[in-house]
């Protein structure tokens, strides 16, 4: 039977982070350059909606939108403090507006991509291909990669929910009182109130800076308590007078509840559909870009995305959920974990541990670095295949 012609070879449902991602890894595979691709987004993307941090050690793809980089971080808590030289990463930042600007501009340029503001309302297999139905139309196409939110329907006696959920302001103040070089990895010296809860700053100036309040629960705060928090820890800083240039809040899902990185045979997952934020810390950029390089390399070779769509590893993904375990149950206790694991591995062995490329010796390492009761109380937890509760 001869397959029916397709619209494109490629449809990304998607503009965000992970859409564009994979739209830009396929635009600079050679290999891939007769493939034709549709990018369905239903918004215009035009503003700053969000700040995407990571640390790195090699170049990447958008090294040229990074717009401040760092060559120390610190990490503070009320019994360990200390700022770390970074000798092989550096700990950057990429501003959402940017990416967004930068890529579609790249794909504007690019015949073998179109781009269109619609919104998908159904995602299907079909025995030849993905259907997408769209405020657009109807689209076909060989594969389809689908980047919207995930739709979980949640299993509180079997998994973790909690959220990373902030609000950051990006000040300038009347005096000096940060040092551009250092990133404020986390400084937990506020009170926890049974929480993990830390500041974080990421300084472009003496006198300018993005400085966020981050927490780990099930419930976001009133808006007044982040801000509250910020003043405080503004004055705290030393700053007496500042002025709020731009305001940014979220809320990222934080679970150990299963995110299929396929649904069906033609329809791949990005993003946070795929789990692509880690579980434990939120952290998602990088992910992503390791992501489309795996799918490009498999479709550039293959012609088909990878039997292993992700890479990922159980070990990590169990580390992850005791983790999520322990924010569940105690989370002030966060704190004190973090603070040994900086104060007994040098940073790039948690660098690496976050990556999840560490090996089976440096885990072991790195877990016996921490104090090990809370992590076998949760042990026990994932064992019977119950989330701990606060004791």
């Amino acid at each position: 039977m001869a397959v029916p012609p397709l619209d494109f070879d490629y449809l990304i449902v998607g503009g965000g982070a992970a859409g564009l991602s994979l739209a830009y890894h396929i635009s600079q595979e050679p290999r891939l350059a007769s493939k034709r691709v549709l990018l369905l987004e239903p918004e215009a993307k035009d503003q700053n909606d969000r700040t995407w941090s990571f640390w790195s050690d090699e170049p990447m793809l958008f090294d040229s939108i990074v717009v401040h980089e760092w060559s120390k971080i610190a990490f503070r808590s009320p019994g360990y403090e200390q700022v770390f030289p970074l000798k092989r990463h550096r700990y950057k930042m990429i501003r959402g507006l940017d990416f967004y600007q930068f890529v579609r501009a790249a794909l504007a340029e690019n015949p073998q991509f179109t781009l269109l503001q619609a919104s998908v309302d159904a995602l299907e297999n079909t025995p030849h291909g993905a259907r997408a139905t769209s405020s657009a139309g109807t689209f076909t196409a060989r594969y389809a990669f689908d980047s919207r939110p995930p739709q979980m329907h949640k299993q509180p006696q079997k998994h973790r929910y909690l959220l990373q959920h902030f609000v950051g302001w990006e000040v300038e103040t009347t005096e000096d009182v940060f040092d551009p070089t250092t990133a404020e990895f986390m400084d937990f010296r506020g009170d926890q109130q049974q929480q993990a809860r830390f500041m974080y700053v990421l300084p472009f100036s003496k006198r300018r800076a993005l400085v966020e309040y981050t927490l780990f629960s099930e419930h976001v705060l009133p808006k007044e308590e982040y801000e509250a928090a910020l003043r405080e820890y503004l004055a705290q800083l030393g700053a007496t007078g500042f002025r709020v240039e731009a305001r940014e809040a979220g809320a990222i899902p934080m679970t150990d509840h299963p995110l299929p990185s396929a649904a069906g045979v033609n329809i791949i997952n990005l993003g946070t559909r795929a789990g692509r934020a880690k579980p434990s810390t939120g952290y998602a950029f990088k992910r992503i870009q390791a992501h489309s390089a795996r799918l490009v390399q498999a479709l550039a070779v293959t012609g088909m995305p990878p039997p292993d769509l992700t890479g990922d590893k159980w070990q990590f993904h169990l580390f992850d959920t005791l983790l999520l375990d322990i924010m569940r149950r105690r989370g002030e206790t966060t704190r004190t974990i973090f603070a040994q694991l900086f104060r007994r591995n040098p940073v790039e062995r948690i660098f690496g541990f976050l990556d999840e490329q560490t090996s089976w010796k440096e885990n072991l390492q790195i877990m016996n670095s921490v104090t090990p009761w809370p992590f076998l109380r949760s042990i026990w937890h994932v064992v019977r295949g119950r989330p701990g509760q606060r004791d």
